[in-house]
């Protein structure tokens, strides 16, 4: 049995949460947030203990913790890994890992310093729609894939502090939201040479309007090109995307009746050949967390490591850069993880 901590009880919190509380190898043993009533509703809904800080729960807890699952903002993670860290304890992080890249590679190899297992949140990796794309990539039913489209937005996010909107905390729309796609892309792809990416709202300060869209070019060292849409101006959340390949093409679009299909381009046959995907039991952030446990239960390599997290920070940060110099940027950046 694994005993889970989980700080932080926003909306990615909450999930957490919840997901441990459900599974039969994981113990929730405490939830803490500093928004006190919080913690205790949430203590008496998952009939766990509440606490206010972390300090308090190390303090009551000790060496009970096994795993610390942190989904706090993005600019508090550094200091949050490493508490848990030097406590001995394995962690599991929301994504995105790190505000930069030297704050994440900072991370990882402090946890590889205290033997802590470090579990990054890259949930996109565990829908199924995406994960059936890679796998239809891979078996070459589309062919060589020369262009991609994605795109992912919604509205703009509302939190405590109001930490989205801040720049110098959330990374905004870049590092925040496309953070999957580079992720997701770089899974299916491989490494990234180069970026140009453009946006409205800036890269640093507040965001006073509450809206941000970014729109991103990234080639790949394989030669595949990539154009990214994301967005927090929209009033519905989307995500799609569309993989162009020499023998047809692979589109997903979230607001689809039929949302995977996979076209061949052969020209005596119409139509297209649907992949369907049946209700899903389990959400896929449930997933993505059953899956850690069990990899810290068998020793096991996770799907998403702490590197490929590392690296989607580098990417967003490259991103971030060539809208600020209005220039291409190529990688990988100065930091090198190793």
């Amino acid at each position: 049995m694994v005993r889970v901590v989980v700080v932080g009880l926003g909306t990615m919190g909450a999930v957490h949460a919840r997901s441990f509380a459900k599974m039969e190898n994981a113990d929730l043993i405490g939830v803490v947030d500093i928004n006190e009533s919080r913690a205790d509703s949430f203590a008496k809904e998952l009939d766990t203990v509440g606490f206010y800080s972390f300090a308090d729960a190390k303090q009551a807890l000790g060496e009970r913790i096994d795993v610390v699952s942190i989904c706090l903002p993005t600019d508090l993670h550094p200091s949050s890994v490493k508490e848990a860290a030097n406590i001995g304890a394995d962690v599991i992080c929301e994504k995105p890992l790190a505000r930069t890249t030297k704050a994440a590679e900072e991370i990882v190899r402090y946890c590889k310093k205290k033997g802590a297992r470090l579990f990054v949140g890259h949930v996109v990796r565990f829908f199924p729609e995406y994960r059936k794309a890679k796998e239809v990539v891979e078996a070459g039913r589309i062919g060589d894939v020369g262009v991609v489209r994605t795109t992912r937005g919604g509205a703009f996010p509302k939190a405590s502090e109001n930490w989205y909107a801040d720049y110098d905390r959330s990374g905004g729309v870049v590092l925040d939201l496309l953070v999957h796609d580079f992720d997701f892309l770089r899974w299916t792809f491989g490494e990234v040479e180069r970026i140009y990416a453009k946006n409205i709202g800036g890269v640093a300060g507040i965001n006073e309007q509450a809206k941000e869209y970014a729109l991103v070019s990234i080639r790949f060292k394989s030669g595949v090109i990539a154009h990214l849409e994301g967005s927090w101006a929209h009033k519905q959340f989307r995500t799609s995307f569309e993989f162009a390949g020499r023998d047809g093409i692979l589109a997903y679009d979230s607001q689809s009746a039929q949302p995977l299909i996979a076209e061949k381009s052969d020209a005596g046959k119409a139509g297209g050949v649907a992949v369907p995907e049946s209700p899903l039991k389990q959400s896929p952030y449930e997933q993505e967390l059953r899956h850690f446990i069990a990899c810290i239960e068998k020793n096991e390599q996770p799907l998403v490591t702490a590197e490929d997290a590392y690296r989607a920070v580098e990417i967003a940060e490259a991103a971030l850069q060539s809208i600020k110099q209005d220039k291409p940027i190529t990688l990988p950046l100065q930091t090198v993880l190793s």
